[in-house]
């Protein structure tokens, strides 16, 4: 929380069933669009939605505590308030740390298991996958962005309130908000990909509410699920199973 704010109240009352309920109608609604719209517009739909939703939701009322609050400041990028390039760029750098540190711990358990899940027939390429900055803007502005915007800022925070974190698990304040939130991850995306393997981003979404949790905001989470996303592309690519 900023010093030069007063601290926010926590609407008294908060309950767990309005979040999940508002959780509900977004998977309905980004449902229909990823089935409904043109192919090409699907995943830009999907992106309104949750945009829209966490507008409506939380920055529409141009409060910056409440902004703040539900960790979607992006280091003032999101905020009514002048804008700060000293804090913009720390926050970044902070987004980029995190990601680098979660990436040497994370990825090579990843490989491992992709590997064994797969069971990939040939070598791998280490080449670059087509397009890669296409796929790094579309990663980061199309799919991290308005996933974390809408479920690790207006959710978790949401069922935060409605269920305060009793417990501290490396060095972040942690409770049922995240597992609830990370559920509504991976139920949203079997209803817009009806496949069990769906289910699975279930972990790395604990990973992400770990880290909203620890930074205060959603701008690690995002770009270390953008860096989560691409590496799993990188994967695919250098076996050969995107051909």
């Amino acid at each position: 929380m900023d010093p030069t704010l007063p601290p926010r109240v926590t609407p008294t009352g908060a309950t767990v069933g309005h979040p999940l309920l508002v959780a509900l109608v977004v998977t309905v609604a980004t449902t229909v669009a990823s089935r409904g719209l043109p192919a090409d517009w699907q995943a830009l739909g999907v992106a309104a939605i949750f945009l829209g939703a966490a507008y409506v939701l939380v920055v529409r009322a141009d409060d910056t505590s409440e902004i703040r609050h539900y960790g979607l400041s992006l280091g003032g990028l999101v905020e009514p308030e002048p804008l700060e390039m000293r804090r913009l760029i720390l926050a970044g750098a902070q987004g980029l740390a995190w990601t680098g540190v979660l990436a040497v711990v994370i990825f090579p358990g990843f490989w491992l298991g992709f590997v064994w899940w797969w069971e990939p027939s040939g070598s791998f390429d280490w080449g670059l996958p087509p397009e890669v900055g296409s796929q790094v803007l579309g990663q980061l502005l199309v799919i991290a962005l308005p996933e974390e915007f809408f479920y690790r800022g207006y959710l978790q925070t949401a069922l935060d309130d409605a269920l305060p974190p009793r417990r501290r698990w490396l060095e972040a304040s942690v409770g049922w908000a995240i597992p609830l939130s990370s559920a509504a991850f991976a139920l949203g995306h079997v209803a817009t990909e009806p496949t069990p393997n769906r289910l699975a981003v279930f972990f790395p979404s604990l990973v992400f509410g770990w880290l909203r949790a620890r930074t205060g905001g959603v701008g690690a989470p995002l770009a270390f699920h953008a860096a989560c996303n691409l590496f799993a592309a990188f994967l695919i690519h250098g076996y050969g199973l995107d051909r």
